[in-house]
C-alpha cells in the first residue's frame, strides 16, 4: 500500500532509540525526509546512520523537549536544513514511575515539562505553517496509561491522559485546515523503559504472559501505526487515540 507521503518532511522527537526511532524508520521507508531529535549525542549519531540506509534526507538535532526553547529551535532547524515540517511525531521518554504519595513536586514538574508541555510547544511551533499549506499531520506517542490507569504510574497516568485530551481538542480546532491530529498508545513494547519497569527477564516474561498474543510487542509494530496515521491513507482519522497493545487493555471505550 502506497501511503502517499513520499517527499514529506517528518520531525520525530525522541527519535534516537525505541519507539521514536522505529517511527522514524517507518516514515523513512515510505519516502519521507526525516529529522530526528534527542538528547543523547551518541545515540542520535547512530540513529542517523541507520536512517540513511533508506535513501532519503536525514538530519539530527540535539535537543531536550524539557527545555522550553527546544521546540522552536528544532522546528526552525528542520525547516532550514530539510524543509518545513509536514509530519510531527511528538515522542518523549516516560516520566518516573511510582505512586502518587511517593512523587515529589520536582517529579511532577519534570513529567509535565517532558510529557505535556513539550508536546504543546512542538504543536505550537509546527501548526502555523501546516495550516497555511492546508496539510499536516501531528501524531503523539503516549501510553496505554492514557486509557487505563496503571498501578505505580501516577505521573504517566496523569500527563499521558492530558496529551490525549490535547489531541482531541486540537483535532476539532484544526481539522478543517487539513491538519489531522492523532495519538498512539503503546502497551508492552520491548524498549528500555519497559525493561527498566519490569526489572528482570522473569518479570518481563510474566508481563508477556498477560498479553493475549502471548508476547511483548516490537517497536516497529508501533512505528508502522504512526506512519499510517501520518499518511494520506488515514485521511478520515482525526482525534483518535489508538491502542497498540496486543489486546492487553481490558477497557472497551
Amino acid at each position: 500500500m502506497d501511503l502517499g507521503i513520499k517527499g514529506k518532511v517528518a520531525l520525530v522527537t525522541g527519535g534516537s532509540a525505541g519507539i521514536g526511532l522505529a517511527a522514524a524508520k517507518s516514515l523513512a521507508k515510505e519516502g519521507c525526509d526525516v529529522c530526528v531529535s534527542a538528547r543523547n549525542p551518541e545515540r542520535l549519531a547512530d540513529a542517523v546512520v541507520e536512517l540513511q540506509e533508506f535513501g532519503g534526507v536525514v538530519h539530527a538535532v540535539l535537543a531536550d523537549v524539557e527545555d522550553p526553547d527546544a521546540a522552536e529551535r528544532v522546528v526552525r532547524e528542520t525547516r532550514d536544513v530539510v524543509g518545513p515540517v509536514d509530519i510531527l511525531v511528538a515522542n518523549a521518554g516516560g516520566p518516573p514511575a511510582g505512586r502518587f504519595v511517593d512523587a515529589s513536586m520536582a517529579d511532577w514538574e519534570l513529567a509535565i515539562q517532558r510529557n505535556l508541555l513539550g508536546t504543546v510547544r512542538l504543536a505550537r511551533a509546527v501548526l502555523p505553517e501546516m495550516r497555511a499549506r492546508g496539510w499536516g499531520r501531528i501524531v503523539t506517542i503516549t501510553s496505554r496509561s492514557a486509557r487505563e490507569a496503571l498501578d505505580g504510574l501516577a505521573l504517566s497516568n496523569s500527563t499521558r491522559s492530558a496529551v490525549a485530551g490535547l489531541v482531541r481538542t486540537l483535532a476539532r480546532e484544526v481539522g478543517a485546515d487539513g491538519v489531522l491530529v492523532n495519538n498512539v498508545m503503546p502497551g508492552s513494547i520491548d524498549t528500555e523503559r519497559l525493561r527498566d519497569l519490569a526489572g528482570s527477564e522473569e518479570a518481563l516474561a510474566e508481563r508477556a504472559g498477560s498479553v493475549p498474543l502471548g508476547r511483548i510487542g516490537r517497536p516497529e509494530e508501533v512505528g508502522d501505526v504512526v506512519a499510517f496515521l501520518a499518511s494520506e491513507r488515514a485521511s478520515y482519522m482525526n482525534g483518535v487515540s489508538v491502542l497498540v497493545d496486543g489486546g492487553e487493555s481490558r477497557v472497551i471505550a
